[in-house]
C-alpha cells in the first residue's frame, strides 16, 4: 500500500504590530507620499493627490517627492524619522499598481 503525505502552505501568520487606526475625517489633516517608484507610480500618485485635493478641500497634500522614494529607502529609519518631523497625520504608501 502506498502513503502519500501532503503538505498545506496556506499556513498564517501572526500580526504582532496592527496598522494604524484609520482617520475619522480628512478634513484639515496633512497626508504625504511614500513610494518605491515602481508600475507607474510617477503617473497614479500625482493623479492621486489632485484627487484628494478635489474631494478634500481642507486637506494639505504634501509634493510626492516630499519623502525619500524607491525601495532602497523607504524602509529605513532616516525615512520614518523625516515622516515623523514632518507632522503628517497619514501617510499613503505605494507603488501606484
Amino acid at each position: 500500500m502506498v502513503k502519500l503525505e501532503f503538505h498545506n502552505p496556506s499556513g498564517t501568520l501572526e500580526i504582532t504590530q496592527p496598522h494604524a487606526p484609520r482617520l475619522a475625517s480628512l478634513d484639515g489633516r496633512r497626508i504625504g507620499f511614500v513610494s518605491n517608484e515602481q508600475w507607474q507610480a510617477f503617473r497614479m500618485l500625482p493623479q492621486l493627490k489632485s484627487m484628494l485635493e478635489q474631494d478634500f478641500p481642507g486637506i494639505e497634500v504634501l509634493p510626492i517627492d516630499t519623502f525619500p522614494q524607491g525601495n532602497d529607502l523607504i524602509g529605513t529609519e532616516k525615512t520614518a524619522a523625516l515622516v515623523r518631523k514632518s507632522g503628517v497625520d497619514a501617510v499613503i504608501i505605494g507603488n501606484a499598481a
